[in-house]
């Protein structure tokens, strides 16, 4: 990502992002000053290459073998092996419009695999627009970029492969598939070519999750490979999810603080947010705000589970805009010295992550939010409200300059 911290990713992708989402639609002036920015954009467009390292050997036919990979099985209880990091690309039947998404493909046989596609996701999208079997390309081994742009939850309007293109400030070569009529990275290390019909489901899982937890067998898509491409001598790109810390939590990182730029976008009064990696990200979101009216607390709320795969975060808990959100003994302390539960906590029902195996439905429960900011008379709030406990700046560099005039 070429940051030194992923405190500073905002500032070198997420004015170029904002501005991909948000186009000028102002006056002239205003079109002119975004021009640079454009300009920018444009020169990390994706190029159309002829070959690639992806085309070093090509397998049709009875050639076709997923079985030559290293595809792990990675926890006890799983239903098979799995594809854990494949970049599958799709098209809207409707529109042209590509996706580039991270879906987990369980292996049944040579030529066979499941295609976990959720139904909130694009490729589950395309796959109900679609009246006959959907084009599916899945690229494995892809650059850093390019494996970054495809987890991120990319507002509709932003490709994925351009916008690889801008992190590594260099445009993503894309090559013609074999067999469909889909373009591909051409420096992956593998790609798989196939078809998902709509009309066919298959049992797919047990899968030892990112939450830890085993998402249970159910029936899914099957993508049927008809060609497989590769370099000649091909990396297997995988990757293991379970219990937090694994890799893909400190992905998610990353994902949360080049995300800030947009949220403060919906939500001007953000200060910061952070989405624990305890919390497997979709279970819990801490929000500092500068609260400036009566309910302000509940308005964010309302927006974050209006916006985006943000419907999904199971609890919020807004504070003030002094609390370290990232602190996460300070914002126990404030939070829980803040609130009055029967006032201060709402619960409403909405869309829930598929993955989340406490809901009443499946995709379908309660969201929770917490309101621990200062509370206001405004609110209904009569009583005085305590000052926090806090040494004087003058008594503070007092005890600084006492303990190095001591050695200590």
């Amino acid at each position: 990502l070429d940051v030194d911290s992923l405190e500073k990713l905002p500032e070198r992708l997420g004015s170029i992002l904002a501005l991909a989402m948000n186009p000028p639609t102002g006056g002239f002036l205003e079109k002119i000053k975004t021009l640079p920015k454009l300009m920018e954009m444009a020169s990390f467009m994706p190029k159309t290459v002829d070959g690639g390292l992806c085309k070093d050997v090509v397998l049709k036919g009875d050639q076709v073998d997923l079985e030559k990979f290293p595809v792990l099985k990675c926890w006890p209880e799983d239903g098979g092996r799995f594809i854990t990091f494949p970049l599958v690309f799709t098209y809207d039947p409707e529109t042209g419009k590509r996706n580039v998404g991270t879906y987990r493909m369980q292996v049944y046989d040579r030529k066979t695999t499941g295609m976990h596609f959720h139904w909130h996701k694009d490729g589950a999208r395309h796959l109900r627009k679609s009246s006959k079997p959907l084009q599916v390309a899945v690229a494995i081994g892809c650059d850093p970029a390019m494996c970054f742009a495809a987890t991120l939850p990319l507002p509709p309007d932003v490709d994925e492969c351009l916008f690889a293109g801008l992190v590594r400030q260099e445009a993503t070569r894309l090559t013609k598939c074999e067999t469909l009529d889909i373009h591909v990275p051409a420096n992956a290390e593998i790609i798989l070519e196939g078809t998902v019909d709509p009309t066919e489901r298959r049992r797919e899982g047990p899968f030892g999750d990112h939450t830890g937890y085993y998402s249970l067998d159910d029936d899914f898509p099957v993508f049927r490979v008809n060609a497989i491409t590769h370099r000649s001598k091909p990396v297997y790109h995988t990757t293991i999810v379970g219990p937090p810390p694994q890799e893909d939590g400190y992905i998610g990182y990353a994902i949360e603080r080049l995300m800030h730029p947009l949220m403060k976008m919906q939500i001007p009064e953000m200060v910061d947010y952070h989405m624990p990696m305890e919390g497997v990200f979709h279970n819990l979101m801490i929000v500092s705000i500068d609260k400036r009216f009566p309910g302000h607390a509940r308005k964010v709320m309302h927006t974050i589970w209006g916006l985006g795969q943000a419907m999904f975060t199971k609890t919020i808990v807004v504070v003030d805009a002094d609390v370290n959100v990232h602190d996460y003994r300070e914002v126990t302390w404030k939070a829980l010295n803040h609130i009055d539960p029967e006032r201060d906590i709402e619960f409403v029902m909405g869309p829930i992550d598929i993955l989340d195996h406490a809901s009443r439905l499946a995709g379908y429960g309660s969201h929770m939010g917490i309101d621990a900011t200062t509370k206001t008379a405004g609110e209904g709030f009569t009583r005085r409200w305590p000052g926090e406990l806090k040494m004087s700046p003058e008594i503070r560099a007092l005890v600084d300059r006492k303990w190095k005039e001591l050695g200590l």
